[in-house]
């Protein structure tokens, strides 16, 4: 069982074949001609690149495929980049024709940006018959985020999200139920609410981008023109904000220490933190009332160029991943509460350890919340580049500190 440390996918036996289309060498080039994609007949090093922390929720799937295909897998490698600089790296390889990167595993931003520079392999376009069907596994609310890949990935866990206040009950004991009750509080209680940079805060991003469906604007997927009601309330709510800190962690630190009263969450953010004594178990959670989840995830995807034989296996092992007895162990530690991706997944099927875990650290109000209150999933790309730009420039970028 992994831990969030910051607080901050039916197999194939033997040689068969997949038909499909391999795939250019360099991302824009023509699709080279239909040919099969054959499974080897030896063990292969599959290389992993995990741009979205998916590692911690995914582990023991990885772990569960090689000990169940050692014919097929000798091992996995993992690495850790940032998303721009996968971009970058897969750039590179594929245009020297040495890839080396044979699966990855990402959240929306990365998934985004790889679609904008064509990075990735067309996973639904040119293997649907090897993969599970996506409106066959997913619901509605995954359905939505699954649409963000372009069918060059498949979702591989998801959460609601957010956005929810986290507070500490000895010092709020009536929190805040709308956006203007929270600027209220806000206002006579300065410097006790705030929340991280939404570049650099999933938590952040939910709160941000949250508050258009609550305040009733214009068009809430469109920053730039139809957050008006939005921006004028950041900005309010900024004269009661002394700094916004760099990531999420420092937030879950400072209401831990007492320097912050209430602040942002989502469901992850309140159960993995007090599992792990991040913060502490008495904190409470607050939804506000009429609002819509923004939902988030991580997709599995791989890079244009890769080979036959290592596309057949990383083919294989996204549908053994989307099992749902492999998805159960998604539930690890609440991290991205719930986790599985596909439908059909209960909390009784997780490990025991998980189930435990999250009998004691969750909150019934989460499942209540998730059959009532509809969902959104993110900003697009270009969109969320410009909230995030609007924001810096015009909301918080001058009091952005790292601590």
């Amino acid at each position: 069982m992994k831990y969030l440390k910051t607080l901050a996918a039916i197999s194939m036996a033997g040689v068969m074949l997949v038909t499909g289309c391999s795939a250019p060498k360099a991302p824009g080039a023509a699709d080279t001609p239909a040919g099969e994609v054959v499974l080897p007949s030896e063990p292969l090093t599959i290389n992993v690149v995990d741009v979205a922390g998916n590692l911690q929720l995914s582990q023991k799937i990885f772990d569960n495929y090689q000990k169940e295909h050692p014919e097929l897998v000798k091992e996995f490698t993992f690495q850790k980049v940032n998303a721009p600089e996968l971009v970058g790296k897969l750039q590179a390889q594929q245009k020297a024709g040495r890839l080396d990167i044979d699966l990855v595993l990402t959240g929306s931003d990365g998934m985004a940006s790889g679609l904008k520079q064509d990075v990735w392999y067309d996973l639904l376009g040119q293997q649907k018959e090897n993969l599970p069907e996506p409106s066959e596994i997913y619901d509605e609310n995954v359905s939505k985020f699954q649409e963000l890949a372009q069918g060059k990935g498949l979702s591989f866990v998801f959460y609601p999200g957010g956005p929810l206040l986290e507070f500490d009950p000895a010092k709020v004991p009536n929190p805040p139920k709308t956006p203007q009750e929270l600027l209220d509080w806000a206002k006579a209680n300065p410097n006790k609410f705030f929340y991280a940079r939404p570049a650099n805060s999933g938590i952040g991003r939910a709160f941000l981008m949250g508050l258009p469906y609550m305040l009733g604007d214009k068009d809430p997927k469109d920053p730039v023109n139809g957050w008006e009601k939005t921006w004028a309330y950041l900005a309010e709510l900024n004269q009661y904000i002394d700094y916004y800190p760099t990531g999420t962690a420092q937030t879950m630190t400072e209401l831990a220490q007492g320097n912050r009263w209430m602040i942002p969450t989502t469901t992850g953010w309140d159960i993995n933190p007090r599992a792990i004594g991040q913060v502490p178990a008495e904190m409470e959670v607050s939804a506000f009332e009429d609002f819509t989840w923004v939902g988030d995830g991580h997709f599995m995807t791989a890079p244009k160029g890769i080979e036959g034989q290592r596309l057949a296996v990383v083919l294989d092992f996204m549908k053994y991943a989307l099992e749902p007895e492999q998805q159960a162990y998604t539930y690890d530690s609440g991290y991205l509460y719930p986790g599985p991706a596909v439908k059909d997944v209960p909390l009784s099927m997780a490990p025991q350890e998980s189930q435990d875990l999250i009998k004691e650290f969750g909150r019934p109000i989460y499942d209540e919340l998730i059959k009532s209150q509809p969902l959104e999933i993110p900003l697009e790309a270009d969109a969320m580049v410009s909230a995030f730009d609007l924001w810096d420039r015009n909301i918080g970028g001058a009091k952005v500190q790292q601590k």
